[in-house]
């Protein structure tokens, strides 16, 4: 009897565990049935409703006017030519330093040192000269003693000449007239040759580069002069004179033209900022222009979904110019060609689509 009972109660400890694992699993089942039947489900077969524009010819006014940025007619960044601990810093971040202003100097002492041994050795050999040539012109002594005080005193010349270096290289001074644009260095830090120090930015020119399409690369020579102006500073008139015009383009088949330009007298004009070139050239022409909202991508792959036969289908272009919120494409559309304009979250290509009805 005893042994049926704790064979009973065996069954029981196995069954109870069984039974709460499938009420867990059974519970778990039911609450990601309910949570699944809470989230949206977008359905790929159901055809879409979106926005769209048919592709024209439309009259463009070109004001043939670049963008571009300027940047810093010289930029450097100092090193020490010498290796040795940094004793005094005599320029701070965004200070205007002239050329030849000392920035850094590194401790030189022990050159200093070397500097008067071999002056004190100089002097010795040179009086050693002096009473040689004067024994030698008596034939008291040979001539190869003075032969070897002479050649000593060169020597030392040298290595004092190469111990003035050495200290004048302890101080760094500006290469050119700028500005700091960063301090790489604090009192007590060890410097040494190709570890830069600080870096000084010359803007008192400017260099403005722009990027210009292969058709209108013939615009612009070598030494023309353009107007620029400075978006911050829309009513200011610049001259810039054409410095260069690249030899090669990018991947939009655009050529890099450079323009030299003197800043203003409180270097308004930063590095970095952004401005366009005038060419006071503007002409009115047929063109596709389609709105910005409907491209898709960027560089070399920029795309447009078009629908054909019902399909979001996407299509390769190149992008001519924007003009605001309007983009001119070269190449890639046709007039008459239906795009789509957004709605773009759910959109895939091979998409069912139907135009929305505009008002």
């Amino acid at each position: 009897m005893k042994t049926k009972r704790r064979i009973n109660r065996k069954i029981l400890w196995l069954i109870i565990p069984v039974v709460m694992i499938i009420g867990i699993v059974l519970r778990l089942k039911m609450n990601k049935e309910k949570t699944v039947s809470r989230v949206y489900q977008y359905d790929k077969a159901q055809e879409m409703i979106v926005p769209v524009d048919t592709v024209r010819m439309r009259d463009v006014l070109h004001a043939h006017d670049y963008s571009g940025t300027f940047e810093p007619d010289r930029e450097s960044k100092i090193s020490a030519e010498v290796q040795g601990k940094v004793t005094a810093v005599y320029a701070e971040f965004g200070d205007r330093v002239e050329k030849g202003k000392p920035l850094v100097q590194l401790d030189n002492t022990l050159l200093k040192l070397q500097l008067e041994s071999v002056e004190l050795q100089i002097a010795s050999l040179e009086a050693d000269v002096k009473r040689y040539k004067i024994l030698a012109a008596a034939d008291a002594i040979q001539g190869v003693q003075l032969e070897k005080a002479e050649l000593g005193l060169a020597t030392a010349i040298v290595q004092r000449n190469t111990l003035r270096e050495q200290i004048a290289k302890t101080t760094i001074t500006a290469p050119f007239s700028g500005i700091v644009t960063q301090k790489l260095t604090e009192v007590g830090a060890y410097a040494a040759p190709g570890v830069p120090v600080m870096q000084i930015t010359d803007i008192s020119h400017l260099r403005f580069t722009i990027w210009v399409p292969e058709k209108k690369i013939t615009q612009f020579h070598v030494g023309d002069l353009h107007q620029i102006t400075a978006d911050v500073y829309p009513d200011w008139k610049l001259e810039g004179k054409v410095s260069m015009t690249g030899s090669k383009s990018n991947q939009g088949n655009s050529f890099p033209v450079q323009f030299r330009v003197a800043n203003t007298k409180e270097m308004e004009i930063k590095a970095g900022m952004f401005g366009t070139v005038h060419t006071g050239i503007s002409s009115t022409e047929k063109k596709i222009s389609i709105p910005a909202s409907s491209i898709s991508g960027s560089g070399s792959s920029t795309q447009v979904y078009v629908i054909e036969n019902g399909k979001a289908v996407l299509r390769m272009v190149r992008i001519e110019q924007r003009i605001k919120n309007q983009v001119i494409i070269s190449s890639g559309l046709s007039s008459g060609d239906i795009i789509i304009t957004g709605g773009y979250m759910n959109l895939y290509e091979g998409a069912s689509v139907r135009p929305a009805e505009r008002n």
